[in-house]
């Protein structure tokens, strides 16, 4: 991919201190990556696989927090947070605080260098933060590198890795996964049809850590 500001942090503390802004101003808690149906699709998985609701549970690029609010909605009690922005985690304290839900744990944290602490987790999810960290302009390649290394390191050996990416294909989402990683499922994603192809936007994976 071609380096892009999508992939630094400056970028990313500037929208979520608009965003805080605006929810200050008038309660709007900001944008949902890949909309409601991405979140849906995560609980859905989680609900048929009767992942159980005291599952630990890592939002990698927590962003405004609302998977985690969504997810403590449908019962899930161990939810922890993440964000190397301190923008986008003092939006979703925000967030959370409107909601109720002050069982959710929110941190600012690099994912590519984790403190000792963040570990152990039954589950990881991620909507947009590998595309982020793909896009950075200082050493993309590197940073994946690192951030599949950090993933081993916070998710339980069995652990269930759910991804939703709109800059990589299943295929190469497999290659960057390989390492400590097996696919176990494909998830529904929305289709489009181009120039008489058929093809998806946005793909959507789970992964077991081996």
């Amino acid at each position: 991919f071609s380096p892009s500001v999508l992939g630094t942090r400056e970028h990313w503390d500037a929208a979520y201190e608009r965003e805080l802004q605006t929810f200050q101003d008038i309660g709007d808690t900001g944008e949902i990556w890949f909309g409601e149906e991405s979140m849906v699709r995560i609980i859905r998985w989680l609900e048929k696989h009767r992942v159980p609701l005291d599952s630990s549970v890592l939002d990698i690029g927590t962003g405004n927090g609302v998977l985690l609010v969504e997810l403590a909605k449908s019962g899930y009690m161990n939810l922890t947070g993440i964000d190397y922005s301190p923008s986008a985690i003092q939006l979703s304290e925000k967030v959370r605080e409107k909601e109720g839900m002050s069982n959710i744990k929110l941190k600012v944290e690099d994912f590519l260098a984790p403190s000792a602490e963040l570990s152990g987790f039954d589950i990881c999810i991620d909507k947009g933060t590998f595309d982020a960290v793909s896009l950075d302009p200082s050493d993309a390649a590197g940073k994946r590198k690192l951030y599949v290394a950090s993933l081993c390191g916070v998710l339980k050996p069995e652990g269930f890795f759910l991804i939703t990416s709109c800059n990589w294909t299943k295929e190469e989402l497999l290659n960057e996964f390989r390492e400590g990683f097996e696919i176990l499922e494909e998830l529904p994603t929305p289709k489009f049809c181009f120039g008489g192809r058929i093809g998806n936007s946005v793909t959507a994976l789970v992964f077991q850590r081996k």
